[in-house]
């Protein structure tokens, strides 16, 4: 059997990274003697994350249009050029025999770059609403890998493949793991635990509202572990250990965290949202209103609409947060409906879905 060289490009948050990773660790399970090689952006957290998964990558000098009006987006145009260059360089260099995107700055430039050059492509689409990149990749690449129902709407139907999002298959059987995971963060086994998670780089309204709420949890005897991320724990950290919160700036044990939980308030990013989807725990959404096409909203809705999650739009979380998590809190039923429905809607083989599809690629090509 012949050495296969897979490409993988996904960045930008842990929302597009860790699906890439997922794939590569699915597809090195197969063909153990395969070469991989991410391609992120420069300055983003790929550029950590990948190494840490035992992975190569080169970064691109890109970053996204800004949707406001911006000097930023004056080097926009420069960035894309050399980012084109440089993606056309890696592909002539490394030869692969399949690219993969999961979403991301990055993966623009380098799934043009490999259409072009005739190279096989899967696009793992994560969202209910695509964003323009993977609108433009899918007229030339071979088979886009999709969470949700609708996307023919987007892409070209005879492509669209329904698998799902890939998730850390450790999150599959977390249930036997609450004693250990309570005992890991050094918990209370008889308190109610809350998990607070706002995406890896952090979500400036989420941290302000468990700010502002500490003193009404402390009143529900909940504890907290609180996901504050990157960019906002030098500012949250001086909460850790009063009234049993434990800040985190990323949590690099999200199993532990999720078997750790009782009811999880978290964004809805598509990563996010099929995690918890799998986890089965109750969840309270807060999405994002400041991303393209609001899809953390459509995400959301999503799950919301089979009466299996809870949201709260940012707007209105002063006048209804405390009264629908303290009637959630209040109802051990609610909180089960909720756990059953959401269980319903996980699809916990779409690693080794969207792999099969890689694989079928891979022996097209020979």
């Amino acid at each position: 059997m012949r050495n296969y060289k897979i490409i993988l490009s996904g960045g930008g948050t842990g929302g597009h990274i860790y699906p890439a990773i997922a794939i590569a660790n699915e597809l090195k399970s197969r063909f153990p003697d395969a070469e991989f090689l991410f391609v992120g952006a420069k300055d983003r957290m790929e550029m950590e994350k990948v190494p840490q998964a035992g992975y190569d990558i080169k970064g691109l000098w890109i970053s996204g249009v800004q949707r406001k009006l911006t000097l930023k987006n004056l080097s926009f145009p420069f960035k894309l050029i050399s980012s084109l260059w440089k993606a056309r360089k890696i592909i002539k260099t490394f030869k692969p025999d399949v690219a993969i995107g999961t979403g991301g700055f990055a993966s623009g430039p380098l799934l043009q770059m490999a259409n072009s050059n005739n190279i096989s492509s899967l696009i793992q689409e994560q969202n209910s609403y695509p964003g323009i990149t993977n609108k433009l990749l899918s007229k030339k690449a071979q088979k886009i890998c999709v969470a949700y129902d609708g996307l023919e709407r987007f892409f070209p139907k005879e492509k669209i493949i329904k698998t799902g999002n890939p998730v850390r298959q450790g999150l599959l059987n977390i249930e036997d793991k609450t004693v250990e995971a309570k005992n890991f963060f050094e918990l209370k086994h008889g308190k109610y635990t809350l998990l607070v998670i706002g995406g890896s780089l952090g979500a400036r309204r989420v941290n302000e509202l468990i700010e502002k709420e500490l003193d009404f949890f402390d009143t529900q005897n909940i504890q907290i572990i609180w996901q504050c991320g990157k960019l906002y724990y030098q500012q949250y950290k001086i909460y850790n250990n009063t009234k049993d919160v434990q800040v985190f700036e990323f949590l690099n044990n999200m199993e532990f965290a999720y078997a750790a939980a009782d009811i999880v308030i978290s964004r809805a990013g598509a990563s996010s949202v099929s995690e918890l989807c799998i986890v089965g725990k109750p969840v309270i959404f807060i999405p994002s209103p400041n991303v393209a096409e609001d899809h953390q909203t459509k995400n959301a809705l999503s799950i919301v609409n089979e009466d299996a999650a809870l949201m709260i739009k940012e707007e209105d979380l002063e006048a209804d947060f405390e009264n629908k998590f303290s009637q959630l809190v209040a109802s051990t039923e609610k909180q089960n409906q909720l756990s059953e429905n959401i269980k319903k809607l996980a699809l916990v083989n779409a690693t080794k879905d969207i792999v099969d599809e890689v694989e079928k690629l891979l022996k097209n090509n020979k």
